[in-house]
């Protein structure tokens, strides 16, 4: 098994001990996310494929499905996919078990929230250049994550500045950059950055 697959092991543990109800699962809102909502509300052209890192419990994934997109969610933990089957019995995304490190498909719209920082923080280079590399020439990326604010002793692991800029460095053009206030045990401030990879 790779470094990063155990790292990541505790996801479907947390979620086999929570199948019946969620409630004890921090980032399992059993909503959209906020942050992608708006940005689908005020972007209205959404069609093409669209990619969920982490997807969890799926609402992100449904949220991308309404808007008009056809949807992959992808997740490391099996029973996070298969209660997101659940959820959304009929829909059209295709719930996939994957590991990002290895993942070679591109899309249109990639949406990654908390995924980069539940890993050890030496895993977040490659897991930024991994991320990256899942759009396509003019397609779109946007990323959620909580801004460090001070040490925090991870799982997670917040993202500073500077890592976010990453994905710079991987060729994308950073189209907004936004910081936004919402009350957490992790950091009250949310990085949500969208970033486009140039056609040229």
């Amino acid at each position: 098994m790779k470094e990063h697959n155990r790292a990541s092991e505790w996801f479907d543990s947390m979620y086999s001990q929570n199948r019946e109800s969620q409630e004890q699962i921090p980032w399992a809102r059993q909503a959209v996310n906020p942050l992608l909502q708006s940005y689908l509300d005020d972007n209205h052209q959404h069609d093409g494929r669209a990619l969920v890192i982490g997807c969890g419990l799926g609402d992100d994934a449904k949220a991308l499905e309404e808007a008009g997109y056809t949807v992959t969610a992808i997740d490391v933990s099996q029973t996070a996919l298969d209660l997101a089957k659940e959820r959304f019995v009929g829909s059209t995304i295709s719930f996939e078990k994957q590991d990002i490190f290895d993942y070679k498909e591109q899309y249109n719209f990639v949406f990654e929230a908390f995924t980069i920082q539940s890993l050890p923080i030496k895993f977040r280079e490659k897991m930024i250049k991994s991320v990256a590399n899942t759009v396509v020439k003019g397609g779109r990326i946007l990323l959620v994550a909580h801004k460090r604010e001070a040490m925090f002793e991870g799982p997670p692991w917040p993202l500073e500045k500077n890592e976010v800029d990453l994905f710079k460095e991987e060729g994308l053009k950073e189209i907004s950059f936004e910081l936004h206030q919402e009350a957490s045990k992790i950091s009250n401030i949310r990085f949500r950055v969208l970033y486009e990879n140039p056609l040229l």
